[in-house]
């Protein structure tokens, strides 16, 4: 029998280049700060929260390399990857002709506990970037992606089957999708009458991939997914504006303004990139930042599932003169896909050249994630 569970595919979502999904940029400092970004993000990481803010950098700050930025959530909400592994171990004794009455009980307990599970959501993410910040225009050459991997389990009814047949009839479904990107943002700060107003663009190519398997529990077999493989290309576009007055920001972040669709091979699924837009108030302090951040819209991803998500986020750092950093926040889903998330994290920054950047976020024992991002100013 093939051990290739849902923890396969988690696996899979972790080490993927698609993350903290579609919904989660993959930046321990964000992540840390309750994922929030339009107004709080520093000019290197700029292009994946709000292009603009890569205008509000330092007079002394030259180029800034992400090299890189790493992230992954997984949402488990009901064991669902603890009791398949049960359920395969104990199918051994089956085909070794050893179960007993005990077992055949014990192996339909766990097809009952598995019936009605809510879906297991991985996602996974990575992001390179070099920025080039000038008083003229600030340029910055990112690339990067995400992957939402959503498995679930269809186990059929225990009427006029035996606990074997039930087993080997019960499906194990995957679908997930994938985007990889590679653009340069362009951002300047303008002053208009008192106020300082940034604007940023940033033009990316963007591949879109999906892949989908169906199979028993038992048979399947997670090598085989690349064969579902389903690629497409296209051109997008983010925008973003933020206008900054002291250590007070507010800000507007339009991403993915070229809807996209792509379709599964296996189960006819359509994962919907559709545009994103995010508004972003915050404090950026020397020794305290804090923001929040509210998604105008909805983002829909499979559209045949019920998987939509907006938040509302909030987040706080304290830095410790340039060398230290401790950050929390705290993340809440609108339509209640996820679980509402406390997140937190520490940054390290030695001479304000090199800058480690951890976090993690929790919602209960079965929805938790990581990130770090490791980063060079000069």
């Amino acid at each position: 029998m093939k051990k290739t569970t849902i923890a396969v595919v988690c696996a899979l979502g972790a080490m993927s280049s698609q993350t903290l999904a579609g919904t989660i940029v993959a930046d321990a400092r964000s992540n840390a700060m309750g994922n929030t970004g339009v107004v709080s993000s520093d000019y290197l990481l700029a292009p994946f929260h709000n292009p603009a803010l890569g205008a509000l950098h330092r007079e002394d700050d030259d180029v800034g390399i992400l090299l890189p930025a790493l992230g992954v959530n997984v949402s488990d909400k009901d064991e669902t990857v603890s009791t398949i592994d049960d359920a395969q171990s104990l199918y051994d004794r089956f085909e070794n002709g050893s179960n007993t009455i005990v077992d055949e009980a014990e192996l339909t307990k766990l097809l009952d506990d598995l019936e009605g599970d809510k879906p297991i959501s991985v996602t996974g993410g990575a992001n390179f970037a070099v920025a080039i910040p000038t008083r003229v225009v600030s340029v910055n050459l990112f690339a990067g992606g995400h992957t939402d991997v959503i498995a679930s389990t269809e186990i059929v009814s225990s009427a006029g089957r035996t606990v074997e047949q039930r087993y080997n009839e019960s499906a194990f479904e995957m679908i997930a999708f994938g985007v990889t990107e590679v653009g340069l943002s362009f951002a300047k700060s303008f002053e208009f009458g008192n106020h300082d107003i940034a604007f940023g663009i940033s033009p990316k190519y963007q591949n879109l991939v999906t892949y989908s398997q169906r199979d028993s529990i038992d048979s399947f077999d997670l090598d085989n997914y690349d064969k579902s493989e389903v690629t497409e290309s296209a051109f997008n576009l983010d925008l973003g504006m933020a206008w900054h007055s002291g250590p007070l920001r507010a800000g507007l972040a339009l991403k993915n303004l070229f809807s996209q669709e792509i379709n599964t091979q296996v189960g006819n699924y359509t994962y919907e990139l559709n545009p994103q837009a995010t508004v972003g108030f915050g404090y950026a302090g020397e020794f305290v930042a804090a923001s929040v951040d509210f998604d105008l819209t909805k983002q829909k991803r499979f559209q045949q599932l019920a998987d939509d998500t907006q938040f509302l986020r909030f987040g706080i750092e304290g830095n410790a003169w340039g060398w230290a950093q401790l950050r929390a926040g705290y993340e809440i889903d609108l339509e209640d896909t996820l679980e509402n998330s406390i997140t937190a994290g520490i940054g390290i920054s030695p001479f304000d050249v090199v800058s480690l950047d951890l976090a993690g976020s929790y919602a209960g024992d079965n929805q938790f994630g990581a990130s770090l991002n490791l980063a060079f100013t000069f």
